[in-house]
């Protein structure tokens, strides 16, 4: 399974940029420190511990937006800039599918390999594979497309439901930490750096 982007342009209201929405968060640690490798621990370890808990909750967001995207609202996986998010099944074809179709597909395929004991060793002295990185950041380009679909189309529900303090904060430190460990390509990011540029000041 893989994934694809198709670019729609368009001109759009971003209510996701407004400051003194993005100005809240539900902690003021540095998020630099809290992303560094700590002292005496191994890099793949660290990174597979942070993938977890940034699955986890990423999950638990869009759990609960869910009542907000449907097939009917949003009948396209959209982020910021009209883009559009295609699903690439096993066999190389693209599908072209509602967000929570999409996220569901992104979701399922997450845990799949979160699952995987060859993937994410459980047990002590086992080593990571030779393409851990690879999945790693394939993992990270669908978790980003979640976050971005629920910035671009969501922003609003979650500000309704005081969840955007926590979604500010939650996009940002897995940002930082794609960042540090070179996790995301900048093409990817790209839409939504002017969103990253106002959350890093």
């Amino acid at each position: 399974k893989n994934k694809s982007l198709h670019i729609v342009p368009s001109a759009e209201v971003k209510p996701y940029l407004k400051d003194h929405f993005l100005s809240r968060r539900i902690t003021d640690i540095d998020l630099l420190t809290l992303s560094a490798l700590p002292h005496g621990l191994g890099q793949q370890e660290w990174i597979a511990t942070n993938t977890v808990s940034f699955f986890h909750h990423t999950t638990l967001f869009f759990s609960a937006l869910s009542d907000y995207c449907t097939t009917t609202k949003c009948p396209a996986a959209k982020s910021p800039g009209n883009i559009l998010y295609e699903w690439t099944d096993e066999q190389g074809k693209k599908l072209k599918c509602s967000a929570p179709i999409y996220i569901d597909y992104a979701m399922s395929y997450i845990q799949e390999i979160l699952a995987d004991e060859r993937v994410f060793p459980t047990k002590a002295g086992s080593s990571f594979p030779p393409g851990f990185m690879f999945l790693i950041q394939k993992i990270f380009v669908m978790l980003f497309r979640t976050l971005a679909h629920l910035f671009s189309t969501h922003y609003q529900e979650a500000i309704a439901v005081e969840l955007h303090p926590h979604l500010n904060t939650l996009f940002m430190h897995f940002i930082t930490f794609s960042h540090t460990f070179r996790l995301l390509e900048p093409s990817e990011t790209a839409p939504i750096d002017e969103l990253i540029a106002v959350l890093a000041h």
